[in-house]
């Protein structure tokens, strides 16, 4: 699985931003998709994650002002960021978790390259 998002910037607070990803490669399924972030000399967070039945789970930092969504049929997700603080500036990673390939599926966690947004005050 490859994965490749794009949509983050610069933002001043108070704004809004569209992360999307595209997950590519002989995909069957998906189980999980979703975002992580890491800011500088942090630790890489949950922000938020989907599953392929559309149950979605966000950090508390991300409840009332982000949403997750997919695309199955796509093979994408979506992060859509409103509200943005300062604190919200971050490389952002998109993430696939269990991923069938047909009848074979791999319980391991695939990564993107990450796309930055910074929130200016």
């Amino acid at each position: 699985v490859q994965l490749q998002a794009s949509g983050g910037g610069l933002v001043q607070a108070g704004g809004s931003l569209r992360l999307s990803c595209a997950a590519s490669g002989s995909i069957y399924s998906i189980d999980t998709m979703g975002w992580y972030r890491q800011a500088p000399g942090k630790q890489r967070e949950l922000v938020a994650a989907v599953t392929s039945r559309g149950i979605a789970n966000y950090a508390d930092s991300a409840k009332g002002r982000f949403t997750i969504s997919r695309d199955n049929a796509k093979n994408m997700v979506y992060l859509q960021m409103n509200s943005l603080k300062p604190e919200d500036t971050a490389v952002y990673y998109c993430n696939a978790y269990l991923v069938c390939y047909g009848s074979i599926c791999t319980a391991d966690d695939f990564w993107g390259p990450g796309t930055l947004v910074t929130v200016s005050s």
